[in-house]
């Protein structure tokens, strides 16, 4: 596919989307979400890629959803609104999972603002850095709607519950410094910096074995829901995963050769 709604870049094994159409502040659109999905499918399914980056182009993260296609929605037949939205929502939870379970870490580099479908979606990564330039709004209500976007499971994980229903009833507008302090974001950076120490976070993160990365990821982020029992017996099978993997093979013969030559 050639993209012109999103770029897609790989350098040292660090894979960059960057939503572009600034002159929207990067909203979402039904053919920019096309595009995501299959950057998305590319970079999960590419061994060579050990992180992915999430940026925007310009002065805005992410808008949102289109307001264009909100438009559009409206206007459909009565009769086809329901099932219009419902097959919309499966395309946007599709997408959302898709970079909520990527099996290696995701960070989003926010640059701007980060409104609504926006925020949720730099939620739906690993890890967030954003610029001094960065906002987040969780804006839906304000448009007589619910957080579709995975905010209603995400932020209560980063921020507490009672923090969550505030920030997502009032949809106001919360600085880069203030998402720092709540939890909202892991780091802050100048704008000039932003994607350099996003890199370099990226090739910090994903040093490790991919195969353990991806395993470990998945288990953590089921880790709110599951029991103990559950984390031990899914942590197992893992483990015995691992076990056969070529990196532990040449993790452990690196070290023993390593420590041979210290005797």
């Amino acid at each position: 596919m050639k993209y012109q709604l999103i770029d897609l870049q790989v350098n040292n094994a660090i894979a960059t989307i960057t939503f572009n159409r600034p002159d929207k502040r990067n909203a979402m659109s039904d053919d920019m979400r096309t595009e995501f999905i299959h950057a998305l499918e590319r970079v999960a399914g590419d061994k060579g890629i050990k992180a992915l980056i999430l940026t925007g182009a310009g002065k805005g993260f992410c808008a949102g959803g289109d307001i264009s296609g909100m438009q559009k929605r409206m206007n459909a037949p009565s009769g086809e609104v329901g099932f219009n939205g419902w097959h919309r929502q499966q395309r946007v939870h599709h997408t959302q999972s898709l970079l909520h379970t990527m099996p290696k870490p995701v960070i989003a580099a926010v640059n701007g603002a980060a409104s609504g479908l926006g925020a949720d979606t730099a939620l739906a990564c690993d890890f967030i850095i954003a610029s001094e330039w960065a906002s987040f709004t969780w804006s839906y209500m304000l448009r007589g709607i619910v957080p579709d976007g995975g905010g209603m499971y995400f932020l209560p994980r980063r921020v507490g519950l009672s923090k969550a229903k505030q920030l997502i009833f009032t949809g106001r507008k919360v600085s880069a410094d203030e998402a720092l302090l709540l939890g909202i974001i892991d780091r802050k950076a100048s704008a000039d910096d932003l994607l350099k120490e996003a890199t370099d976070w990226a090739l910090e993160l994903s040093q490790a074995s991919s195969t353990a990365i991806a395993l470990t990821k998945t288990i953590l982020n089921q880790s709110f829901e599951l029991s103990a029992h559950d984390v031990f017996a899914q942590g197992s099978q893992a483990q015995g995963i691992c076990y056969t993997s070529s990196e532990h093979r040449a993790a452990v013969e690196a070290f023993l050769a390593k420590t041979a030559g210290k005797e």
